[in-house]
């Protein structure tokens, strides 16, 4: 996460993007108990274990809506999570 804050640049401010060396593309997704859940409602996450494997998946298949930023939905994810917005129709039948 902290990665992510100190390479992303926004305009709203949640990431600073101080730093250049490493380029957004080259982040890998943090996998919290509220992403992961979401990840597996969407479909985003087969990979039963949470572990490193479940992170490089998680990633790979953000990097096809992304391809130079992947991480930039991790914000996504983990409110859906924290919100219970899939208790409340945004996972319909689930």
């Amino acid at each position: 996460m902290f990665l992510r804050w100190m390479v992303r640049k926004d305009s709203a401010g949640v990431d600073f993007g101080v730093w250049n060396d490493i380029a957004p593309d080259q982040l890998l997704i943090p996998l919290d108990v509220h992403v992961e859940r979401v990840a597996r409602r969407l479909g985003l996450l087969q990979r039963q274990q949470s572990d490193w494997q479940a992170v490089l998946e998680l990633t790979a298949n953000l990097r096809m809506y992304d391809p130079a930023d992947p991480v930039k939905y991790d914000f996504a994810l983990f409110g859906i999570g924290v919100l219970n917005q899939e208790k409340s129709g945004v996972f319909p039948g689930r």
